[in-house]
């Protein structure tokens, strides 16, 4: 039975915009903790990454989307799928722009995705800290001409700069409705998830070129030491398209491999707070961007959006 209290308000919040704009920094912010992987390649977020945000009056459950683009294989398609699905499913939708990117063709096909929504939308103009306040004027007049938003608010998601006021504003736009999530819940996804997507994070800093898109990372177990107290083993392998690229994920004389295990070590152990051991391996699966049943092996399941 979800708990309902008088004037209590809940709801879900969809952000969206193009590929590394800050939406997975804002949510992180938010939350207080790390939920959503950061990166400055495009394309992070693969699946949507909900966070939940409780206080006395309210419960806001945000949901970090991919980051909307142009499909170049099933993976693209899956992704822009999960995208577009949210926008049916919440009761705000926060367009997430870059005050650093001119307004382009990627802002204005998701401005045409919004077109007919009766969902309220906010202009949310992001890393205002990198441009003079000056130029803000003109962005903000900018997409006013295209798309009449609910509210534009000009934030820093990386400083927190005006991050407080958009909180409040949201808060003003969501119906009285039920606690979903218990007080202290800050995401709906299990630890599995969490635990492959930091390992995913550390690849994504460490490499370049294609490899960052072509890693997939599957949890094969976390379980208890048997023999060390307080001592968690999490075994899992990174799935790579090419033997080529496993050996770039490896490393010379496995040390690019090591340096992954030895930083996602640390955010598990934070995330579990146990000590972790951590057993990487590297698999070649070929081509499974484009392969239905790797995609649903390794979690992007489309029956769940």
């Amino acid at each position: 039975m979800l708990e309902q209290r008088q004037g209590f308000k809940s709801g879900f919040i969809s952000i969206i915009g193009r590929p590394n704009v800050g939406k997975s920094t804002l949510l992180n912010r938010v939350i207080g903790q790390k939920i959503a992987i950061m990166s400055d390649k495009p394309q992070t977020t693969r699946n949507k990454v909900q966070g939940v945000l409780t206080n006395p009056e309210s419960q806001m459950i945000f949901i970090d989307t991919p980051g909307i683009h142009k499909p170049k294989h099933k993976l693209g398609e899956f992704m822009l799928k999960t995208a577009k699905n949210t926008l049916r499913e919440v009761d705000l939708i926060m367009f997430m722009v870059n005050a650093e990117q001119q307004l382009g063709k990627g802002d204005e096909f998701i401005m045409e995705l919004l077109e007919g929504t009766k969902t309220p939308v906010f202009l949310v103009i992001n890393k205002i800290d990198q441009v003079h306040p000056d130029s803000l004027l003109s962005i903000i007049e900018g997409y006013k001409e295209r798309y009449e938003f609910a509210e534009i608010m000009p934030i820093s998601a990386l400083q927190g700069n005006n991050v407080e006021s958009l909180l409040e504003t949201i808060e003003k736009y969501l119906p009285e409705g039920p606690q979903y999530y218990p007080a202290d819940q800050v995401t709906d996804h299990p630890e599995r998830f969490i635990i492959s997507e930091l390992i995913r994070e550390k690849v994504l800093h460490l490499t370049r070129e294609e490899i960052p898109h072509s890693i997939a990372v599957v949890i094969d177990k976390i379980k208890p030491d048997e023999e060390k107290e307080n001592m968690i083993r999490v075994q899992a392998t990174i799935m790579v398209e090419r033997d080529s690229q496993k050996g770039i994920v490896i490393g010379k004389r496995g040390a690019l491999l090591k340096e992954v295990g030895t930083r996602a070590r640390k955010d598990i152990e934070m995330l579990l707070g146990s000590k972790v051991y951590l057993e990487l391996w590297v698999k070649v699966q070929k081509d499974w961007r484009n392969k239905s049943t790797h995609l649903r092996d390794f979690g992007f399941r489309e029956d769940e959006y």
